[in-house]
């Protein structure tokens, strides 16, 4: 199979698209001169945009209705691809595949697929059971005869954006902690009450600065605003930073604590220790990945429940979490990382 051309159609998500870049720099590893396209939407795009190992961010644009697909069918200019990647498994995904032309069309076994998505590919990734996302992208990297080892993110932050990452930190008097508190369905979001004494414990009991980030969504500014009525001292907040600065802001700190959102994965791309929350979807298929597993608090399986990897999701879970789990995973990352990890600044 040539490898001279190389798309990716990995849409959305700030975390999917942390997934696909072990397996876009394996790619670039084993053929440097291969030209590597990858088809995203705008918001998503801006997080991996000028990265050394992607020579074409082709926008997808859904505003545009039906012109986005004509947009993207000129992008390409009729030239051919010769492996075109379909990471995603919806149907907007396989829409995608069908517009762009290449030779090979690799997506997941109809078993993994979803909303008939399979259609649109001309050869399947070999059935396997459910595994954990990362794992599955990687296996694209196997059907391509490339090594997965070292697996490499280089998220940055780029050299261009270290000025504003230390202007952002310049005032702070203490290590900072990322609190992520919103993530793009309420069932996953923790309670902002208890994010609100997480913050005063934090500051009070860790000398940690609490710093609140992520988007600016009405959900995520209602939460915002309950944190800042009940916590003793109101802490920082960057929400609506934009994801590279996000990148900056995760990279500062020395601790991140995180519902199942993509600043979760991003947090573990960029090694920053993590306090994950997990309840309302499964963590063995969407947890931090061969990291930080002694920091993930498990409210999605009941107590000695051996589950496996999947898609369901559980509702109600993440009232389980309580602010006693979350500081004594704090307490854990102090012995166990906090002397180790800790950006100096």
């Amino acid at each position: 199979m040539n490898i001279d051309r190389v798309g990716i159609v990995m849409l959305s998500t700030a975390g999917g698209a942390v997934w696909t870049l072990p397996v876009v720099n394996a790619i670039k590893r084993a053929h440097p001169t291969a030209r590597i396209s990858w088809i995203l939407q705008p918001g998503t795009a801006t997080l991996v945009r000028g990265h050394p190992a992607i020579d074409d961010v082709v926008l997808l644009d859904r505003s545009r209705g039906t012109r986005a697909y004509a947009d993207l069918r000129r992008a390409f200019g009729g030239q051919r691809l010769d492996v075109l990647l379909v990471l995603q498994t919806y149907f907007k995904a396989g829409v995608v595949a069908a517009l762009v032309p290449a030779d090979v069309k690799l997506g997941f076994d109809r078993s993994r697929a979803r909303d008939l998505s399979w259609l649109f590919t001309n050869r399947k990734l070999d059935p396997r059971p459910m595994r954990h996302v990362q794992d599955q992208y990687l296996e694209f990297l196997d059907a391509l005869g490339i090594a997965e080892d070292p697996l490499v993110w280089n998220l940055g932050p780029w050299h261009d954006e270290r000025t504003w990452q230390q202007e952002f930190f310049a005032n702070f008097e203490r290590p900072a902690a990322s609190l992520v508190i919103g993530t793009t369905k309420d069932e996953k979001d923790w309670m902002p009450e208890r994010w609100a004494e997480v913050a005063d414990a934090l500051r009070h009991d860790f000398d940690l600065e609490p710093v609140l980030v992520g988007g600016r969504s009405d959900r995520e500014l209602r939460t915002e605003q309950v944190i800042r009525n009940r916590a003793a001292r109101a802490p920082r907040s960057a929400l609506g930073s934009g994801l590279r600065r996000l990148v900056g802001i995760l990279d500062g700190s020395a601790l991140v604590i995180s519902p199942d959102t993509g600043p979760l994965h991003m947090a573990v791309a960029l090694e920053r220790p993590v306090v994950s929350l997990f309840g309302y979807t499964n963590p063995r298929r969407t947890g931090p990945y061969r990291r930080y597993q002694d920091l993930l608090i498990d409210a999605y399986g009941d107590p000695g429940e051996d589950y496996a990897p999947s898609m369901e999701t559980r509702s109600g879970r993440m009232q389980r979490i309580t602010v006693r789990d979350v500081l004594d995973r704090v307490q854990r990352w102090k012995d166990d990382y906090a002397r180790s990890t800790t950006p100096n600044r």
